[in-house]
């Protein structure tokens, strides 16, 4: 699993013109599963994001949780972080799960997710407008497979 994490103030995400889904402050989870994704990809991702200290204390530094300060999660799922991108100009997507398992395994997340923090999310699939406040900026890219 790949997945792109930003810190925001705010986001939302839209789809055919209408506001989905939006957050507060919290984390914006851009969602990519890979083929040979697994339960321990899951576990690991799931306490990772949770976890992951990359919000500010009252020193300033980054030493808060999104679960420390009571943020929420707003998870899109994103197959074209699998992108292959070595030959031509055309970006190959055959690095991705197939839908049907990458949609099983992006609902899972988001639900083992929200046993710790509020999750709202897209809609697998769709056509999606997704709106943010960068905070930061804050940008972390997680990769299960490197651990």
């Amino acid at each position: 699993m790949k997945i792109i994490i930003q810190r925001v103030k705010e986001a939302q995400v839209t789809i055919e013109g209408q506001v989905h889904e939006k957050i507060n402050q919290g984390l914006l989870l851009l969602v990519g599963v890979g083929p040979d994704d697994q339960k321990e990809d899951l576990d690991y991702a799931v306490r990772k994001l949770v976890n992951m200290r990359i919000f500010s204390d009252a020193e300033g530094k980054m030493n808060l949780s999104v679960k420390d300060i009571g943020g929420e999660i707003l998870s899109i799922s994103q197959f074209t972080l699998f992108a292959d991108t070595k030959k031509g100009n055309r970006p190959a997507f055959i690095g991705a799960a197939k839908p049907d398992m990458a949609e099983a395994f992006y609902e899972n997340l988001n639900q083992e997710l929200a046993k710790e923090v509020p999750v709202r999310t897209g809609v697998f699939g769709a056509d999606m407008q997704v709106g943010l406040v960068n905070d930061g900026p804050v940008t972390i890219i997680l990769d299960t497979k490197n651990r």
